[in-house]
C-alpha cells in the first residue's frame, strides 16, 4: 500500500484507488482529486493490499481494478463484506467480458467504467455517485413509499440542490435554453459559439445536464481523432435550482 493520506474531517468522500500499474493509479488519483468533494485516502496495488487499506483507512468508495496480480478484483468484494466493510465499489477495468460485468452487478458495484477513459468519463460518474450517496444518507424511511424510492434509486421530494461549485445559474440557464432550442444535437464547440462561453465551460454545463438526466449524449465518429460528444435536450432539469422565470 502506498500514498495513504489522513481522512478529512469535513464532508469529503474518501476514495481508495486499487490498480497494479502504479502509473495508471497515479493518473486515476489525479483525476479523482480534481472532483469535489472526493479525496484519495490511499492507493493499493494488489487485492491483499486493498483489503488491508480498507481496514486501515475506511474509505467511502473503492475504485477497483479487476486484473490484480494476486486475486481477481471481484473476489475482493465478498472478503470486504465478510470483514464488515460497507464501502461502495466502482469497478475500473479493461475487462469487457459479459461474465465480469454480470459478476460486478451481482456484487452490487455502484458503477463499471471501462479502460481506457477520459477524465470527463470518470468525473460524470463520481458526481452522479456523490448525488446518489447524499440522497441515501439523507433519506428517512417512514413508509413503504420511502423504501420503494430508495430501492428504485429515487430520492424523496426535496428542494433542488444548488449547482456544483464554480457554476452559475445564469450560464446554466443560457446553456440549457440553447440546448433546448437546438435543431437536433449540439457539440460543446457549437454550444460555445451560440452562447459566447468557452468550449470548456460549455462542455462542463452540458455534461452536468447529462448527469442530472436532462440531456442525452451520443458519439459522432469523424475521419480521424476522438469521437465527438453531441448533446440533445431530454426534458426538465431535475437537479438544478433554476428560478420559475427561467422556465418556458
Amino acid at each position: 500500500m502506498s500514498g495513504a493520506a489522513p481522512r478529512a474531517v469535513d464532508a469529503a468522500i474518501g476514495v481508495l484507488v486499487v490498480d497494479d500499474d502504479f502509473m495508471v493509479a497515479r493518473v486515476h488519483r489525479a483525476f479523482v482529486e480534481r472532483v469535489e468533494p472526493f479525496r484519495v485516502v490511499g492507493v493499493a496495488g494488489t487485492g491483499e493490499q486493498a483489503l488491508a487499506a480498507v481496514g486501515e483507512l475506511r474509505p467511502d468508495l473503492v475504485l477497483l481494478d479487476l486484473y490484480l496480480p494476486d486475486v481477481f478484483g471481484l473476489d475482493v468484494i465478498p472478503r470486504l463484506r465478510a470483514a464488515g466493510h460497507d464501502c461502495d465499489i466502482m469497478v475500473i477495468s479493461a475487462a469487457r467480458e459479459a461474465d465480469a460485468v454480470r459478476g460486478a452487478v451481482r456484487h452490487g458495484v455502484v458503477d463499471y467504467l471501462l479502460k481506457p477513459f477520459e477524465f470527463e468519463d470518470l468525473r460524470v460518474r463520481l458526481e452522479r455517485y456523490a448525488v446518489q450517496r447524499g440522497r441515501l444518507l439523507g433519506t428517512v424511511v417512514r413508509s413503504q413509499a420511502d423504501v420503494d424510492r430508495v430501492l428504485a434509486g429515487a430520492a424523496p421530494a426535496a428542494p433542488a440542490p444548488a449547482l456544483p461549485k464554480g457554476m452559475s445559474v445564469e450560464t446554466a440557464e443560457l446553456v440549457e435554453r440553447t440546448l433546448r432550442e437546438a435543431d437536433g444535437t449540439l457539440s460543446a464547440s457549437e454550444c460555445a459559439s451560440l452562447t459566447g462561453v468557452s468550449r470548456v465551460s460549455a462542455r462542463r454545463y452540458l455534461e452536468y445536464f447529462h448527469t442530472v438526466g436532462s440531456a442525452d449524449v451520443s458519439l459522432r465518429y469523424g475521419v480521424a481523432g476522438r469521437p465527438e460528444r453531441r448533446y440533445r435536450f431530454r426534458g426538465a432539469v431535475t437537479g438544478l435550482a433554476l428560478p420559475p422565470a427561467a422556465r418556458p
